[in-house]
């Protein structure tokens, strides 16, 4: 089976929350997204924005793991939304600003709208552009066949 590379979308203060329960949520708790990587992918968190709820930007690679649980299953996180979530092994990273490596990342095809590419809160990107953002997280690439 091949290893495939994901880039899901959301806010810094989202993402910790994730990192800290060893678990993805994408697209607002959508089951679709997370259906579509395997056991052994790689998941890497682009966050636009520091909070959900407010403005200030981040604009950084905020974290980085590997899809470890098989299943995709719904949490309730508080009465009448049970977004659905799927276990990842997140290593320790450094957040990485997206501004210095624009210029390098082939899925950003209009270097002057970058954040353009994000916009469908979860995508697929080459073996190489993993490669770019994990050296600018963890300093080198991880092993990952």
């Amino acid at each position: 089976m091949t290893t495939r590379f994901w880039i899901g979308v959301a806010s810094r203060e989202h993402v910790r929350l994730g990192v800290a329960g060893g678990f993805s949520q994408l697209c607002h708790g959508k089951a679709h997204p997370l259906k579509r990587m395997a056991v052994g992918d790689w998941l890497i968190y682009y966050s636009p924005k520091e909070r959900f709820e407010a403005n200030a930007p981040c604009q950084k690679f905020t974290a980085i793991g590997k899809v470890v649980g098989h299943e995709v299953y719904p949490f309730e996180m508080f009465p009448g939304f049970v977004p659905y979530r799927r276990n990842i092994d997140f290593l320790e990273a450094d957040d990485a600003p997206i501004r210095s490596l624009i210029d390098q990342l082939s899925f950003i095809k209009d270097k002057n709208r970058w954040g353009y590419a994000f916009r469908f809160g979860h995508l697929e990107i080459q073996r190489a552009d993993f490669e770019i953002i994990s050296t600018g997280m963890l300093g080198h690439i991880p092993v990952y066949d």
